[in-house]
């Protein structure tokens, strides 16, 4: 049985909300650090939400996660934006060396991140999915393959890192956005997740979009926010916890 919130289908098709939000900043432990987090929650709508955690990139911008967060809540999910930096101390970019060496206990974060958020008053904790982007997006996968909390993930121009398939518990819904001349992550990427989904009967949509290269602008941004949302829509707000 499907559990509605009000979303119509022209708010989903436009990649609009339909509500008003209200915006606070709160606070998780993890491995001792504590850790920042940016909450976006519908206003007016009594009783528990689908939730959404979102992650940043290497360039650790959580303040540019507020315009997808907004645009979420809006549509009657509760949003969190965890400042996964903070338990590593990390500033700036996140070169490579710097993500792979911090990357296990930014995994670990987010796993507390979940259960800060499945904790919240206005989250129904069984309905809580994950959107990434690039660096956001490889720890979204990393974590959704062995947490069963995570119902669905949207990924942005990230994949699976192939090491977690010696980690692989579940796989969840997958929605796979990629810029087909990315120079930072290869699209190859985009397949590779693919393939793993499909050898394991998993439900994903994927776009591909040609000469676009990574992080999406104009038209690009236009679809693919109309996508993520309407994917969220699906595998996590209409089920049924």
């Amino acid at each position: 049985m499907s559990r509605e919130n009000g979303i119509g289908s022209a708010e989903l098709e436009n990649g609009k909300g339909n509500g008003a939000v209200s915006e606070c900043a709160s606070k998780f432990e993890s491995g001792g650090k504590a850790i920042a987090v940016d909450c976006f929650v519908p206003e007016g709508n009594g009783g528990r939400h689908p939730a959404v955690i979102g992650l940043h990139g290497s360039g650790g911008g959580h303040a540019s996660m507020a315009e997808h967060a907004r645009l979420l809540a809006g549509q009657g999910f509760a949003v969190y934006i965890p400042h996964y930096f903070d338990r590593t101390g990390t500033t700036g970019l996140a070169d490579k060396a710097t993500a792979v060496r911090n990357f296990p206990a930014w995994g670990k974060t987010l796993w507390d991140a979940i259960t800060f958020v499945e904790g919240r008053d206005a989250v129904d904790g069984g309905r809580i999915g994950l959107l990434g982007f690039s660096l956001g997006a490889y720890l979204a996968m990393s974590v959704a393959v062995v947490d069963p909390r995570v119902r669905a993930v949207v990924e942005f121009f990230g994949g699976l890192p192939k090491e977690m398939k010696f980690f692989m518990r579940r796989l969840c819904p997958v929605l796979i956005l990629h810029g087909e001349e990315d120079a930072t992550v290869p699209v190859e990427e985009a397949h590779h997740l693919r393939e793993v989904l499909q050898k394991k009967n998993i439900p994903y949509e994927m776009q591909i979009y040609p000469g676009v290269g990574h992080g999406f602008s104009g038209d690009t941004w236009v679809d693919a926010r109309r996508r993520m949302a309407m994917f969220l829509q699906k595998y996590v707000a209409n089920i049924e916890a």
